[in-house]
């Protein structure tokens, strides 16, 4: 990123990516893998551990990446949409192995 292209707006932008983004894209790796571990057997104390202790290190991958990609938009396209898929899925699995 050249000096020239570093605004307060762009910043900013870095820091919610990094924050929010990062909050939802862990919160639907966490339902996903919730919800995947218990429908395959898990019980549910067990899979929600499992999946917090890595989510540490989703989040704290997503953070840095936020900041380190060269593209702010595709930093937000990512966890963004990536949230929005896992979430979709974990739903989609949850009614599947409640049906």
């Amino acid at each position: 990123m050249a000096a020239s292209t570093i605004t307060p707006r762009s910043i900013a932008s870095r820091i919610a990516a990094s924050l929010l983004g990062g909050w939802a894209f862990v919160w639907g790796f966490s339902t996903l893998g919730i919800t995947a571990l218990v429908a395959s057997g898990q019980p549910y104390e067990e899979a929600r551990t499992a999946t917090m202790l890595l989510a540490f290190l989703v989040f704290l991958v997503a953070f840095c990446w936020a900041f380190a990609a060269a593209s702010v938009a595709r930093v937000w396209a990512t966890l963004a949409g990536g949230a929005a898929l896992m979430t979709s899925a974990a739903w989609l699995l949850q009614r599947a192995a409640l049906a």
